[in-house]
């Protein structure tokens, strides 16, 4: 693996790195209120108008055209000048590598467009009241009527689906079926007739999250992403997606270490034991960079990534509850008044859950890549 960047990289990384420190906005309200939503979707849509937003996507849908390579080169950027949370992560990052692969030349013509341009704005609809980690158990149904479908049942943890126009999720075609057969990937807009969204508040007075009802909601033929009846195909790309590559690049963490020993330095007194943990934990915020050259290395010639997008979900997610908490340690009763770092360790804490939890990815691992039998 060559880790030295060719001059047209280096050009990119300075274009980027140029734009993005004129123009990153500042002390942004948490994209989870209404309030900050509104205000980040004014930075998404200044991104997708200097053609940042998706640089990776073909120019067609609004991208740049760029390697991965320049996509991660873009993202250390993003993260290193201070770039707030993307709202419209869970389009951009996690249904649109599955467009790309499963949609049609027409879904990939209508969807990405608009959602590179924040116009349309995509929430998963993946949990029920019954089945979260375990996502084979979702009992929401389909119906197939004249000229499409009818959907029925509940999701919950809808990340910001107060806020979004669609959903993507799973729902079970055929009533038949069990576990991961039978079911089918739909693309639901939330202003069709018998969607009811229902916000609620989370205990650090974020508003975004939000459960949704399907009563004989009528979709189309189109709505279907992938075949009929594989939706668990589609749904594991889009798993993949989330524990792998696109949603946590290494960026985020490289610049989180950077902040935290910029922390350490300024700090006058750190508590003992400390510093030994902050070493170790930029260690690894540097060996996830490496490892996701690695893993871009191999997709460029041709790999797929599988299982060991569980490995990597179970690093990312606990390397950010550590850094936090180090960082809280740092600061003692200070913390209280450091807004980010306070922010930041409360929204870790969700890490080791969201994308699969972190028990169920360890099993995935210990099945899939080291042979071991299931308990």
């Amino acid at each position: 693996m060559d880790l030295t960047w060719s001059e047209s990289e280096e050009a990119f990384r300075a274009e980027a790195r140029a734009w993005l420190e004129a123009n990153v906005p500042r002390d942004l309200p948490s994209g989870d209120t209404r309030e900050g939503f509104t205000r980040h979707l004014e930075w998404e849509r200044l991104l997708f108008e200097n053609r940042w937003a998706v640089v990776s996507w073909p120019e067609e849908y609004g991208g740049r055209g760029a390697t991965l390579w320049e996509w991660l080169i873009f993202e250390e950027e993003y993260y290193r000048a201070g770039g707030p949370q993307r709202v419209t992560q869970n389009g951009i990052f996690l249904l649109a590598p599955a467009v790309f692969e499963f949609g049609t030349p027409e879904q990939r013509a209508r969807i990405l467009p608009r959602m590179a341009a924040a116009e349309e704005l995509w929430c998963q609809g993946w949990s029920e009241p019954n089945a979260g980690s375990d996502l084979a158990g979702i009992q929401s149904r389909a119906t197939k009527v004249d000229g499409g479908w009818l959907l029925r049942g509940q999701k919950t943890w809808t990340t910001r689906g107060a806020f979004c126009t669609h959903l993507f999720g799973l729902f079970r075609s055929d009533p038949a079926s069990e576990r991961h057969r039978g079911l089918t990937y739909f693309l639901v807009p939330l202003d069709a007739p018998g969607v009811t969204v229902r916000g609620f508040g989370r205990l650090d007075g974020d508003e975004g999250f939000a459960e949704v009802f399907f009563d004989d909601v009528f979709v189309p033929d189109d709505a279907v992403l992938g075949e009929l009846n594989k939706g668990w195909s589609v749904a594991m790309a889009t798993a993949g997606s989330e524990r792998g590559l696109t949603l946590r690049s290494p960026g985020r963490f490289l610049a989180t270490a950077a902040r935290l020993v910029a922390t350490y330095r300024s700090t006058p007194a750190p508590p003992a034991g400390v510093r030994s943990r902050l070493i170790d934990a930029w260690m690894r915020a540097e060996a996830y960079h490496l490892f996701t050259l690695e893993t871009v290395t191999k997709l460029a010639d041709g790999a797929a990534i599988g299982a060991e997008s569980s490995i990597n979900k179970i690093w990312w997610s606990e390397l950010d509850v550590d850094l936090h908490e180090i960082a809280l340690d740092l600061l003692g009763r200070e913390a209280q008044l450091e807004g980010p770092w306070t922010k930041g360790y409360q929204f870790s804490l969700a890490g080791p859950i969201y994308a699969g939890t972190n028990e169920i990815q360890r099993n995935i691992a210990a099945q899939r890549l080291l042979g071991l039998p299931r308990a």
